[in-house]
């Protein structure tokens, strides 16, 4: 699968997004024992692991993902997932989704390394 268009953020959107109060979703779409290494805290974070994603579609989206003009953000480790998780959202209609290019592991280094690291 190409991946090539679809739409993505920096790491450094993602950081001035989330000390904004704009309104958006943070969906991490990394496996719950990836949270243990590195994990962005705030209110707008859901965590939907792919597998989940792939295993309940859209039914394990969390109720604030479910009008499809809400602005998503997706996260992962280092953005394969998340760029993955981003078509999924797309191909289904949502139309204000974006990938963090890089995932967490950018995040870390180049942001705000108090996340951790793996």
């Amino acid at each position: 699968m190409n991946f090539s268009m679809v739409p993505e953020i920096d790491v450094y959107e993602l950081a001035r997004k989330l000390k904004s109060d704009e309104s958006f979703v943070l969906l991490d779409v990394r496996e719950a024992s990836e949270l243990d290494y590195a994990m962005i805290v705030d209110s707008r974070l859901k965590v939907v692991p792919l597998s989940r994603l792939a295993q309940l579609g859209i039914e394990a989206l969390p109720d604030e993902i479910q009008e499809k003009e809400t602005e998503v953000l997706v996260l992962c480790h280092h953005g394969v997932r998340s760029a993955q998780a981003t078509q999924w959202l797309l191909d289904r209609g949502w139309t204000n989704v974006f990938s963090v290019r890089g995932g967490i592991a950018d995040y870390a280094v180049q942001v705000d390394a108090s996340v951790g690291k793996y």
